[in-house]
């Protein structure tokens, strides 16, 4: 895949939060879809290839497009957890680089709020873990948790720094679904979930989803929006049930950031705007150090006194995240959402200065899937 040839033209939320009962998951998608048209001046007419996952549908693209009326000449309906996205918009460039296609969606939707989110996402049986009956993924998360205290002195003040910092970014964003400042002794006083996470550690659990729209740099040049351009992209898949993971504390973002990195021609210094995928406060820290903006074992001290709230020393998870923007079972296509909305300038009062790149890195299944993609504006083209 080339560097740059490839944008995101449109972006959209669909209604955030808790819907209207007898809303569905495609409904969501589809009303994404529309406002994602809008946003770039394209017609439903225009899509001919279509991308989707979601733990509630069986067959996700068909039935998205059988809701829109449209039949695609490309589709993928890979599904990889909260990562599925990140790996939509890279098969999403291969194949408008191919010719398999010239204009892409990628659509999710989740009313996981409205059904509880067991309902939403089923377990599977798993013989090595499921007899001991852990609280999953929380479980899962806060081993890691608990490994990262251990190995590298990582305190429970620092992790609740994460989900601080995440509340100040998501008080300046008007679709966030929290809207009450917090602090850390809120966040360690809260109803313990997975020892050492609190309930504030955890992500929300919300009904949502979004859209986004890619096609050629020549094309996306015409449209109504700036183009974000897709700089790289990288993916690792490295196990499947936590306790399978080779080390509790390096994610295969490690991976996917370095091949992002390389295909983008860019290091962490030339990125303005981090987001990345926050399920828990301790994968904010994880992925901070696998994509290389810290040390290893160096994440805790980094987030710490507000290092990446507003005014800090480096804009992570700009909407409020998953911890206090929206989290509606997979996140990742709104982690792209605002790393999009970045790099076009458009995000108001939580708007980092001259931003040019953004890194938009997502997380599926128990830190079992890494995808980052690096998206730039016209000056990185």
């Amino acid at each position: 895949m080339k560097r740059g040839s490839v944008a995101v033209v449109g972006a959209a939320e669909s209604d955030l939060g808790q819907v209207a009962p007898g809303t569905t998951p495609v409904d969501l998608m589809a009303q994404a879809t529309f406002r994602a048209l809008e946003d770039c001046g394209l017609h439903l007419s225009d899509i001919d290839a279509v991308f989707t996952a979601a733990s509630q549908l069986r067959m996700p693209t068909l039935s998205l497009c059988e809701y829109l009326g449209i039949r695609p000449r490309y589709q993928d309906g890979t599904g990889i957890g909260g990562s599925s996205f990140m790996t939509h918009l890279a098969h999403a460039m291969a194949a408008i680089e191919a010719g398999l296609c010239e204009v892409a969606l990628i659509a999710y939707g989740s009313t996981q709020r409205s059904v509880s989110r067991a309902a939403a996402s089923p377990r599977e049986y798993n013989p090595h873990e499921t007899p001991y009956k852990p609280f999953l993924p929380a479980t899962a998360y806060a081993l890691a948790a608990s490994r990262h205290m251990h190995e590298f002195g990582t305190t429970r003040e620092q992790l609740a720094e994460v989900a601080v910092a995440a509340r100040q970014w998501a008080l300046l964003n008007p679709m966030a679904w929290e809207k009450e400042p917090l602090t850390i002794a809120q966040v360690l006083a809260a109803r313990m979930v997975s020892y050492p996470l609190t309930v504030r550690d955890c992500c929300l659990v919300n009904d949502g989803g979004g859209a986004i729209i890619l096609t050629s740099a020549a094309r996306a040049k015409t449209l109504r929006q700036k183009p974000a351009f897709v700089l790289g992209v990288g993916e690792c898949l490295s196990h499947m049930s936590i306790s399978s993971m080779p080390d509790l504390t390096t994610t295969g973002a490690a991976i996917s950031g370095a091949q992002a990195y390389a295909m983008a021609g860019l290091t962490p210094k030339d990125v303005q705007a981090v987001q990345v995928y926050d399920a828990f406060s301790i994968n904010t820290i994880l992925f901070l150090e696998d994509l290389g903006f810290v040390k290893k074992g160096e994440g805790g001290a980094f987030v710490a006194n507000g290092g990446i709230a507003p005014g800090g020393h480096l804009p992570v998870n700009t909407s409020g995240g998953g911890l206090s923007y929206c989290h509606p079972g997979m996140y990742g296509l709104l982690v792209l959402i605002e790393a999009v909305r970045q790099v076009r300038g458009t995000c108001g009062a939580r708007q980092v200065p001259g931003c040019d790149v953004a890194i938009a890195h997502g997380n599926g299944g128990v830190l079992s899937s890494q995808v980052t993609v690096l998206l730039g504006s016209a000056a990185t083209v």
